[in-house]
This record gives structure tokens, sequence and C-alpha cells, in this order.
């Protein structure tokens, strides 16, 4: 048995849900178990349909297609984080996966959709052999102070900047 660490990807960077799921792939390759809980995430997104095919990965989805606003969220967004956090936790704790990633975490804590301190609670909670993977831009300092490993995704250069919008198969 392998001990689990907290892993944290941030930043205003393109990347965090990549290498998210580039560890859910390799993992899945090793035969570990993959639970991948994605916060505000009701959009079409290509790793949706990949993730389908692949075993030993599963992949729930929460939220709205709306976006959010910090200070205007609706009761449904706080309704779909709680599930979405709730969803992750029981898989974290049944035993079932190796890994549990909670996609866009640090967003939803920004957006103030879970309490800090019940989120960081639960998340030391977990099992001893339980890899615990959190992404978003804006990862509280809490989140990070709890991590073994956080990797900041910066920003240099993107092609939003040149008017290019976002690609189907590449941006989403």
């Amino acid at each position: 048995m392998i001990k689990g660490l907290i892993q944290v990807y941030t930043g205003d960077g393109k990347g965090k849900t990549t290498a998210a799921l580039g560890l859910a792939l390799r993992a899945a390759g090793r035969n570990m178990k993959v639970l991948i809980v994605q916060f505000m995430k009701k959009w079409d997104y290509g790793e949706l349909h990949s993730v389908e095919l692949i075993p030993n990965i599963t992949l729930e989805t929460f939220g709205t297609k709306e976006f959010i606003y910090k200070g205007k969220a609706k009761k449904i967004d706080y309704e779909e984080a709680e599930k979405a956090f709730s969803f992750g936790l029981d898989g974290m704790q049944s035993g079932n996966y190796d890994i549990v990633i909670f996609d866009e975490l640090n967003m939803a804590l920004y957006y103030e959709l879970l309490d800090l301190k019940e989120v960081i609670k639960k998340i030391k909670e977990k099992p001893l052999n339980v890899e615990i993977v959190i992404t978003g831009r804006r990862a509280p300092e809490e989140i990070i102070e709890i991590a073994d490993l956080v990797t900041e995704m910066k920003e240099v250069k993107h092609p939003y900047q040149k008017g290019v919008e976002a690609r189907r198969g590449i941006e989403y």
C-alpha cells in the first residue's frame, strides 16, 4: 500500500484539469481506481466522452451551465457544490478509489460555495492510502498549507490574447 498524498494544481495558466486527467490516465494504466468530481462544469467537455472509454476512471460533473460571479451565486450553485463535495468525500471514504480528484474545488471555495474550514477538516480525514488532487485557480493559502505537492500553472502567453476562441478538442 502506498501512502496517499494531497496534490494541488493551481494558478492562472492553462492545464490544471489536464494535469489531473493525465495523472488519472497514468493511474488507470497501473490498475488504480480513480474518481474525478468536477465542480461547476456542466458543459460538454471532451474529457467527458473519453473517460467513459477508460476502465478504472469514474467521472461525475456537478453544477449548472451558467457562469458564477463572486457574491452572486444562486441557491442551486451552493446545492450543487455541496452535492459534489459530498459525492467526492463518499468516494474518498468508500475504499473503492485510490485517487480522488476534486476538479475546480479551489474555485468553489473562491466563490464561497463551500466552507473552507469544513473542506479542510474533511480532506484531512482521508484514508492513508488515498491520493487527493485539488484543482482550480486561486487555491486558498490554507489548502496550500495542507498539500504535499503544489504546482502553479503560470500563463506566459495564450492564444486568447490574439482573439483565438476556445477550440473543440483542445480547450474543451
